[in-house]
């Protein structure tokens, strides 16, 4: 790993690969807290790289130090929990020796339960003799060829420093020292402008990425999302339609993509559209080992849920119910659905039993359904 100031979070991430790792490697990228020190402490090797504004350089320089068979990388804010542990090391005894890299989902955030609620694929774990590189000085990526094996061990990112503007000045000095972006930085130079709330500017990257015609089709899907998003943060209604139906140009189309069509489709009280929309969602199924970001709702509970909302705004609430009973199999403590299990019974009475219902409310009146 590379780290700088990780004193808070170093030991929590080391504990959670101790007894796996065979070595630990770690640079060090100009600390001047007891990060160094806390590395040393578990018996890691530790070097100093001067920094120079270039993750992918960090992360080479630390692959170059590392002499077993296979590399696993992390962030100092990574954690393995108990469940994945125990999978990882089974990972370690069974794994195929063809095997180049092991795809692992890399949870973003969670529910109050610790599901995951949006999370992406990284390759996580490569053979040192295949000498992988990464690519890029911000969002870099490890460019990786042969067999893949997609597992579902799961590293969890728990970020406990604030959001900086590193990443975004980056790019901002690339761009004034006149280097030409390639497809790739539009887009995450775009997003990083949107999550800075310059969403002007960020539509204006996003559609330059578009243009290149050379962006992978996942980022293209996810640029044509977050171009509504802006349209909708800067009131640019006429424009959030088209953005979610461009991704159509790429691919089939995804939940996230039909969900937020529906969303758009029940706040405008088209509720037949909706209905379609969210049908959509849930006949879908996550493609295997997908890399990009993904909001695991979005294919599993949300979209039965938004129609039970549709379905009880319409009169149907024999349908409402049938669906929410749907949603609540995948979070089954969720106190909303709970909630409102109580109001179908209470509306339904004998034909409860027959619609498998549990219910939501949009308030906490006694009619509606909550989201």
């Amino acid at each position: 790993m590379i780290v700088k100031n990780e004193e808070e979070s170093l030991q929590r991430c080391l504990d959670s690969v101790s007894g796996i790792v065979d070595e630990i490697i770690i640079i060090d990228t100009g600390s001047t807290d007891n990060t160094k020190l806390i590395a040393s402490e578990n018996a890691a090797n530790v070097y100093d790289f001067e920094w120079i504004d270039d993750f992918g350089a960090a992360r080479n320089f630390a692959f170059s130090k590392a002499t077993q068979e296979y590399i696993l990388w992390l962030d100092a804010d990574d954690v393995i929990e108990s469940k994945d542990r125990t999978a990882l090391k089974e990972l370690k005894r069974e794994l195929s020796r063809d095997i180049n890299s092991v795809s692992m989902p890399y949870v973003l955030t969670t529910n109050e339960s610790g599901e995951p609620l949006f999370s992406l694929r990284r390759n996580r774990l490569v053979r040192r003799d295949a000498n992988f590189k990464w690519i890029g000085p911000v969002h870099e990526y490890l460019e990786v060829y042969g067999p893949i094996f997609h597992s579902e061990i799961c590293i969890y990112h728990k970020k406990d420093k604030q959001y900086t503007d590193r990443n975004l000045r980056i790019y901002e000095n690339r761009l004034a020292a006149g280097e030409t972006f390639t497809a790739r930085d539009l887009y995450y130079y775009a997003n990083e402008l949107k999550d800075h709330a310059r969403y002007q500017d960020a539509l204006d990257y996003y559609e330059k990425f578009l243009q290149t015609k050379q962006g992978w089709y996942e980022d293209c899907i996810q640029a044509c999302l977050k171009m509504e998003s802006c349209h909708e943060k800067l009131n640019q209604e006429s424009e959030r339609l088209p953005a979610l139906f461009r991704s159509f140009e790429f691919d089939k189309p995804h939940s996230d993509i039909c969900c937020q069509i529906g969303e758009w489709m029940l706040n405008h009280n088209r509720h037949q559209q909706a209905v379609y929309w969210f049908e959509q969602a849930t006949q879908l199924a996550i493609p295997a080992g997908q890399l990009t970001m993904t909001q695991e709702s979005t294919w599993t509970w949300i979209p039965h849920l938004k129609l039970c909302v549709c379905y009880d705004q319409s009169g149907q609430p024999e349908k409402a119910c049938y669906h929410n009973e749907i949603a609540l199999s995948y979070l089954p403590d969720h106190p909303s659905m709970l909630y409102n299990q109580t109001y179908f019974k209470r509306i339904l009475g004998e034909k409860y039993e027959l619609a498998s219902v549990s219910s939501v409310r949009s308030d906490h009146s006694d009619g509606g359904s909550e989201v």
